[in-house]
């Protein structure tokens, strides 16, 4: 090798090795959740006379699906009058009204809900969640997001788990109200399946830290009190008070037979605000609170777990050099046959793409779902992982960099409805994502990697094909969906202007 070739080569390596890394903590998650599959929680025993519980239901321009979850909460199988309902509503638009006039219909049942509302959004959810706090009656608090829609009988099957008394949090699994509206949907899917039915069970089965979910749980107050309260200095509020209450000494308990319905973005820039916060959030709590870890004396295993979940998301800042050194190392590879496929390829991809395609393999089969119903997407969300690098990646250079935004929400369409209607943004224009200029970056590393693969064919060098095709398509289909859904945008706004002179007319 040429001293180049050789830098290239190592550089690709070194990227690779990285990402294998966290490829391979994947397979230790998976191993661990088979270890303590049977492992059920269990409560510590049965109120003799229930407690009295807060539902809060923090939301923000929810026009769509404010009067859902307010209905789901005031249904909740539970006594009135150990029942308390907060809508914690920051609204600037329409849904003010909605939600109001909601809460009084309930109010005049005899329910004791409360519609609460801050002109001054200091804190966003974290501040709302805190503020609601100063008027709770309740000894226990589930939160509940907007999107989300909580089974009748959701506080009867957790409520006893508060028994014993250092369960500080009860987190219920999310469901997916609109799964199959999409390609992009069934992925999304995916990837919150393999969150929740194989990390989630490992870590708290096997006794690690693990995170409150920000909503479709219960939190003890007096362990909010106790962990320091709701903070406003990351994105990740939940992640940020679960590892300072467990550092605390508190327990959680995960039940994932427990399943509260959700709605998936079903845009692809509303799916971007949505990751770019949570991966922003975590590394800016990974900085917030790992010398508090490393200082606390924990055993080994419980730090070096805390280690790689709050970082993982590093990983995406690998992935764009990675993907710039692809298509080039495959060219200075091209003349030295399989050696270096064998020495790098095959087992670093083993570890950083089979590893993650296993992952989520393992979280389809936890829910029955048939060997080719857990294999046949399994290429198009690799591909969308990757095609999200370029968003996620950002959003972990502003927390390294202490480059602070605000909350964006992710944009709700109020799916979930009967088979075949159109959800209610689509009828009338709705809530969007903001639009940046980062799709044409996207899909110029796919017209890249487009380059990469047709150099190849032309060479007749196969082996490394399949990678850059998941490169190629993942950033292809992430960037052109921006600019479609910035497009359409564009046209529902020229058209809700246009159309009303014209009918004048």
């Amino acid at each position: 090798m040429s001293q180049l070739e050789l830098t290239v080569f190592l550089a690709y390596s070194t990227l690779l090795l990285v990402l294998s890394f966290y490829g391979s903590h994947r397979i230790w998650m998976a191993y661990l959740h088979y270890r303590h599959k049977y492992r059920l929680p269990t409560p510590a025993g049965r109120f003799a006379a229930l407690p009295r519980v807060t539902v809060q239901l923090p939301m923000f321009n929810e026009l769509y699906v404010a009067e859902r979850v307010i209905d789901a909460a005031c249904r909740l199988d539970y006594p009135r009058d150990l029942l308390q309902i907060q809508v914690l509503d920051d609204s600037t638009d329409e849904t003010r009204g909605i939600a109001r006039a909601c809460v009084e219909r309930w109010r005049a049942q005899g329910l004791d809900v409360a519609y609460v509302h801050r002109e001054d959004r200091t804190g966003f959810k974290a501040g709302a969640l805190e503020h609601g706090l100063a008027t709770a009656t309740g000894e226990f608090v589930a939160v509940f997001d907007a999107d989300f829609t909580p089974p009748a009988d959701y506080l009867r099957r957790c409520i006893d788990h508060f028994t014993d008394p250092k369960v500080a949090v009860v987190q219920a699994r999310w469901g997916h109200l609109n799964r199959d509206h999409s390609l992009l949907t069934r992925a999304q899917a995916i990837f919150l399946d393999g969150h929740f039915l194989v990390e989630h069970s490992a870590r708290s089965r096997s006794g690690r830290f693990f995170n409150f979910n920000g909503t479709a749980g219960i939190w003890r107050r007096a362990a909010i009190a106790d962990g320091g309260g709701w903070q406003h200095d990351t994105l990740t509020e939940d992640l940020d008070l679960s590892y300072r209450a467990q550092l605390r000494g508190w327990r959680f308990v995960y039940l994932p037979d427990v399943v509260t319905p959700a709605e998936l973005p079903e845009d692809m820039d509303a799916f971007k605000a949505q990751q770019h916060r949570w991966a922003k959030g975590s590394i800016q709590t990974a900085l917030k609170l790992w010398p508090a870890i490393r200082r606390a004396g924990l055993p080994d295993d419980l730090r070096k777990e805390a280690f790689f979940h709050l970082t993982a998301n590093l990983a995406w800042v690998v992935m764009i050099p990675l993907a710039i050194l692809l298509p080039i190392s495959c060219v200075v590879r091209v003349s030295h046959g399989w050696f270096e496929v064998l020495l790098v390829d095959l087992p670093f991809s083993t570890l950083a793409t089979l590893s993650v395609m296993m992952f989520y393999a393992i979280s389809q089969a936890e829910q029955g779902a048939s060997w080719w119903d857990r294999v046949k997407l399994l290429p198009f969300v690799m591909a969308l992982g990757i095609g999200l690098s370029v968003n996620n990646a950002r959003a972990v250079v502003e927390a390294l960099m202490g480059y602070e935004t605000g909350f964006a929400r992710t944009p709700k369409a109020g799916a979930g409805g009967p088979p075949g209607a159109a959800p209610a943004r689509r009828r009338s224009g709705g809530y969007r994502a903001a639009v940046s200029l980062q799709p044409l970056v996207e899909l110029a590393l796919a017209a890249y990697m487009t380059y990469g693969v047709i150099y190849l064919v032309r060479r007749e060098v196969y082996y490394s094909i399949p990678f850059l095709i998941l490169f190629q398509v993942g950033y292809a289909y992430v960037g052109l969906s921006s600019i479609y859904e910035g497009l359409r945008g564009q046209v529902e706004r020229w058209t809700r202007v246009v159309t009303p002179a014209t009918t004048a007319e």
